[in-house]
């Protein structure tokens, strides 16, 4: 199979369920945004400080990709015919972050991103996690969104930054605090 159709070479791209649309889009934008942060949460799970949660990210990663084929789909289309995610989806990445920020210092100041590697490629996958949610959210205004996918993708960023601050714990790096110049 071929991967190029050559059908959007004038900017345009099919929905599952065959309506066209311009590739800017914003349902376009919203699943490419999507699409972005798994490859970021792929990026993150490569990571040798997550080896022991690889699993956990590549759970994450199927749930984006069933964001990502619902954002993908015409709004009358049988969801039937989707993956779905569930509340206990949402359940488990709050269950994950009470785990890690267990074993976390209290938080008393706003942290600045960075300190690590590792660390810095999970705060890009949080701030593309939040544009992700901005721009499913500016679908909503217009159109139908399911609201357990906005939810979620709110949840994942949460779990996202408590990861950061795990990391920083385990890769034995302080955390960069932010000192506000008065």
């Amino acid at each position: 199979m071929k991967i190029y159709t050559k059908t959007g070479d004038t900017g345009s791209t099919s929905l599952v369920g065959g309506t066209r649309l311009s590739k800017a889009h914003m349902r376009i934008e919203a699943y490419g945004t999507v699409d972005e942060l798994n490859a970021c949460i792929g990026l993150l799970r490569d990571q040798p400080v997550n080896a022991h949660r690889r699993e956990e990210l590549k759970e994450i990663q199927d749930r984006l990709f069933t964001i990502g084929s619902h954002l993908a789909a015409e709004n009358d289309l049988n969801f039937s015919k989707l993956p779905d995610l569930h509340e206990s989806d949402s359940e488990m990445l709050e269950q994950l972050m009470d785990q890690m920020d267990a074993d976390l210092p209290p938080l008393r100041a706003f942290v600045l991103p960075g300190g690590h590697p590792s660390v810095s490629f999970g705060h890009v996958a949080r701030t593309v996690c939040r544009r992700a949610e901005r721009a499913v959210i500016y679908l909503h205004e217009h159109e139908p969104v399911e609201a357990i996918l906005i939810k979620y993708l709110n949840r994942l960023s949460d779990y996202l930054f408590v990861l950061c601050r795990k990391m920083t714990v385990e890769l034995a790096v302080e955390e960069v605090i932010w000192k506000p110049r008065i």
